[in-house]
């Protein structure tokens, strides 16, 4: 036997091997129910894998909603592409970082506000998946309570999944999440300098 067919053998004994263990794993998932994802930690681009969930429900023509509670008033590229799409329901906060705000009352009123859509899109069974972008910030400053964030995810509908971005997840959140995916930055272009860049950060 030749060089390349021993190399050929071996990568195919591995491949049936990995076949076999990826089936065994696809036929051992057999609840099917709507999910809490959680995308956190430091690193740059939860919002950005919270879009792309987003334009892959839309794709099949889900219903979808997206609550922002920190980046409202920002450009954002994936809001201006998608906001056409009639299945997509976008509520903002419209202040802006609470930093630049610097009124807590003012930033409290706006978050409730908007938790009401939130809530309304969380008790839609019309409503696939529901994206609550930056809502860890409005947990972290007490600007909601975990209370009634953890009973409106207990109790949406059961097809319902749900997306929650931000740094510093509540524990609370954590224990209830499905799939929790942290962000670790190891560089960011903006501690070096870099201007955010249209189209690439925004």
């Amino acid at each position: 036997m030749s060089n390349d067919d021993q190399r050929q053998a071996r990568h195919q004994r591995a491949m049936e091997k990995l076949k076999s263990h990826v089936d065994e794993r696809v036929a051992g998932a057999s609840e099917e129910r709507g999910q809490l994802l959680i995308f956190t930690g430091n690193g740059k681009g939860k919002t950005t894998a919270a879009w792309g969930t987003v334009t892959r429900a839309l794709g099949y023509g889900y219903g979808v909603g997206v609550v922002q509670f920190i980046k409202g008033e920002w450009e954002c590229g994936e809001r201006e592409r998608l906001q056409e799409d009639p299945n997509l329901q976008v509520a903002t906060m419209g202040t802006g970082f609470t930093w630049e705000t610097q009124n807590r009352e003012t930033d409290r009123q706006a978050c409730e506000a908007v938790w009401q859509d939130a809530r309304k899109m969380l008790s839609d069974p019309g409503v696939y998946l529901v994206v609550l972008d930056e809502i860890t910030y409005m947990l972290k400053f007490g600007y909601l309570d975990i209370e009634a964030v953890r009973d409106a995810l207990q109790h949406r509908p059961v097809e319902q999944s749900v997306i929650v971005t931000g740094r510093n997840a509540h524990r609370e959140l954590l224990a209830m999440a499905d799939t929790i995916t942290e962000m670790q930055e190891t560089r960011h272009a903006f501690n070096n300098g870099l201007k955010a860049r249209r189209g690439l950060d925004y």
